[in-house]
């Protein structure tokens, strides 16, 4: 049997002109092969009559040459004719959709209720509805993007006239949905697909505790409810969460993992700059459109303005951009009017287009899982496509970034819970004084609390439940090491000579993994490019152009009892500006040397940097410069206010003072914390010049330390306050 999505009749490695366009729609999309070990037969499931009822489907939408594979035809046996729950393992491009939607038209032509899919991504469900609806079937979805719509859809169903219906799992976090629409939901349906189902687990690459909600779903469904889990990257211990997640005596079909078509490499230079210049000779010698992966919404931005500027048709893409302007980039690369998209993992999963000829990472991953994941956007309708990893210095500090965010320390979620049972009904902002996390931090883990019935939201509040809730160290501590193996997994990928696909594979558990022949370490044949030293250094100046700006706090923290509301204009400062941001490539490895390391006097080479910072800044021009008292870096922040005050010819002022003894700012977690422990410790010795001020610091990290020298420094008379700060942490 072919280990591709559909056989094609006659020789192997051709592609019948008819099929390709509906198979890619479908996700059939690699190159045939005859590689024959990736399935298994299950003929105690095969049903002639479905068997030939989904081949007549296939046909009528693909061509009559196109063939189901023998675990597509199990599952849509086991599906329609037995109920089943079904978790499907298998690559990208392997026709994972093709099994719902045959499935869904079958079962709805035996008149049972519409299928309900959740899936992810925005992108993912409109092309699922548009691959559905070439099915015939009438595809609606309800996400955040068309709330207007939601009313008139579910009148739709209500009325029979809706076969599938497309939903986020965040939809099953909202109350209103939860309370008003799933239960007549699930009393309707006849067939729940989890799509990208390894988001159910948290030993999972890219866990979400949205996803747990769907527990309930089943809950609530007939026992004679078919289930379909789909997903391509999930190891067997995931397999295995996923399996019993969705119900007992699951059927699992696994495949081969291997991308046939798919080359890899990895190409290890020394600095930011010369990937960007690998990057743009790459793309200049690309035959055809891809995708270049980014760590973070700063680098995307900082790599697409390069490459526009250089004359690539390139787009940034991230979680932020609006939808609009997504489906716009969507469409662009589909119909290669871009060479490139530079995108955060927000164009991921499920995204569509056969003919992608690269997908190149600009920094690791930190889960082989994510690579594959994100490596399999490419070469589904062509016979060779290349992934090429570019590893970065500044990887393990945003791995690092991401496991702060972990689930918290049992005494840290005993200390919230406690507080919603002393409190409760009580808010977010109240939460933040009471607990020392940060926004983000406390709302997952609420989600998280909420899934697992510790607590729930009521309004805009949260209250203890009756339920009682365990601290299950032993897992969390599982799934910590997980990810720490993770992580080394990719390092071995990135260091290692053996064939990267085999690692890959490996990674996955694919049982059937082998060296590929096709990589740079089976063949031999390097991605290397000779760099243009020019080339490098307009790369270097791009990205030490950067502006990193500092926008003034304009609110006090809700929950913040020392003030309130708004900052009046008065007391407020302007906006600043930062050499460095994070990890960025251009100055953040020197900058972090520098704030990182022992106290010493400021390099000229960031002296130099923060001066044409300074030439760059449409400001009102200070006439003194002032130093913030720093308790870790004091030499450093006194050497750069005494050099920028020298070459600007300012008076150097070194009038604040700052109370000792308080926490280290850089502990505080959350706005409230971080406010309360700034406000009021600082003072003024003396009198203050009354002409703009540029206050030099360190680091900013919140904001609030800015917020409360401004305050003091404006009441005490100085004109306009202008920080400057070698370091933006994020």
């Amino acid at each position: 049997m072919s280990d591709d999505s559909v056989r094609v009749r006659g020789r192997p490695g051709t592609r019948a002109a008819s099929v390709t366009g509906v198979c890619d729609a479908l996700g059939m999309h690699d190159p045939p092969s005859e590689i024959a070990h990736a399935e298994t037969a299950h003929p105690e499931i095969a049903h002639p009559e479905i068997a030939q009822r989904a081949h007549e489907l296939l046909a009528a939408l693909a061509g009559p040459d196109a063939v189901l594979r023998d675990d597509q035809l199990t599952a849509i046996s086991a599906l329609v004719a037995q109920r089943r729950r079904v978790l499907v393992v298998q690559r990208t491009g392997w026709g994972k959709s093709a099994v719902y939607w045959i499935a869904t038209k079958l079962l709805r032509d035996d008149g049972r209720g519409p299928t309900l899919v959740v899936s992810p991504l925005l992108a993912l469900m409109r092309d699922q509805v548009d691959a559905a609806e070439r099915m015939g079937l009438a595809a609606r979805t309800v996400n955040s993007t068309n709330i207007d719509d939601w009313a008139p859809i579910f009148d739709e169903l209500a009325a029979g006239e809706v076969d599938v219906l497309l939903i986020s799992p965040e939809r099953l976090n909202n109350q209103t949905f939860r309370d008003s629409v799933l239960p007549r939901l699930a009393g309707s349906i006849g067939f729940l697909v989890i799509d990208e189902a390894h988001c159910v687990s948290d030993w999972g690459h890219d866990f979400r505790p949205d996803y747990r909600r769907i527990a309930s779903v089943i809950e609530g469904l007939d026992d004679d409810v078919a289930i379909l889990a789909t997903t391509a990257t999930a190891n067997e211990r995931v397999t295995a969460d996923v399996a019993t997640q969705i119900g007992e005596d699951t059927l699992t079909l696994r495949g081969s993992l291997d991308r046939e078509s798919l080359a890899l490499s990895v190409v290890r230079l020394e600095s930011g700059a010369e990937r960007l210049a690998w990057l743009l000779t790459e793309l200049e010698a690309a035959a055809g459109s891809g995708i270049v992966y980014c760590l973070t919404v700063a680098e995307v931005e900082r790599v697409a303005e390069f490459l526009v500027a250089e004359g690539v048709a390139a787009a940034a893409y991230t979680g932020s951009t609006p939808p609009p302007d997504r489906e716009r980039i969507e469409a662009d690369l589909k119909a290669n009017r871009l060479t490139a998209v530079v995108a955060t993992s927000a164009l991921g999963m499920g995204y569509d287009k056969g003919d992608l000829a690269f997908v190149i990472h600009l920094g690791a991953p930190s889960s082989p899982i994510a690579y594959y994941q994100q490596v399999g956007r490419a070469g589904r309708a062509i016979d060779s496509a290349r992934a090429v990893l570019l590893p970065s210095p500044e990887d393990r500090a945003i791995w690092n970034y991401f496991d702060s965010t972990a689930f918290p320390r049992e005494e840290v979620v005993r200390q919230v819970l406690d507080a919603i049972e002393a409190e409760g009904p009580i808010k977010m902002t109240q939460l933040e004084s009471a607990v020392n996390l940060r926004r983000g931090r406390l709302e997952a883990l609420l989600k998280v609390l909420d899934v697992e019935g510790a607590v729930e939201r009521r309004g805009t509040a949260w209250v203890r439940t009756a339920q009682p809730w365990q601290y299950d160290a032993e897992r969390l501590a599982g799934v910590a090491a997980a990810r720490k193996a993770e992580q080394r997994s990719i390092i071995d990928y990135i260091e290692s000579d053996a064939c990267r696909m085999r690692l890959l594979r490996e990674a996955l558990d694919d049982p059937w993994a082998q060296d590929c022949d096709r990589c740079d370490n089976c063949t031999g044949v390097s991605s290397d490019h000779d760099l243009d030293a020019d080339r490098v250094a307009a790369a270097l100046a791009h990205l030490r152009s950067a502006e990193f700006v500092i926008e003034p706090r304009k609110q006090w923290p809700r929950g913040f009892d020392l003030r309130k509301g708004n900052i009046k204009d008065h007391l407020r400062a302007q906006p600043g500006r930062a050499l460095a941001f994070g990890t960025d490539p251009g100055w953040s490895s020197s900058v972090s040397a520098a704030v990182e390391g022992s106290d010493a006097a400021v390099p000229e080479e960031l002296i130099a940097g923060v001066v044409r910072v300074l030439n760059r800044w449409k400001w009102q021009r200070p006439t003194w410069v002032c130093p913030v008292p720093s308790r870790s870096h004091p030499l450093l922040v006194s050497s750069l206010a005494a050099r920028i005050a020298e070459l600007g010819k300012m008076e150097l002022v070194d009038c604040l003072e700052r109370a000792e003894g308080l926490p280290a700012q850089r502990a505080m977690q959350n706005s409230v914390r971080q406010a309360g422990n700034v406000v009021d410790t600082f003072t003024v010795s003396g009198a203050v010049p009354g002409g703009p001020v540029l206050v030099v610091d360190d680091t900013s990290q919140s904001g609030w330390t800015l917020t409360a020298v401004a305050e003091v420094l404006l009441e005490a008379g100085s004109g306009p306050v202008q920080p400057l700060v070698l370091w933006r942490r994020p």
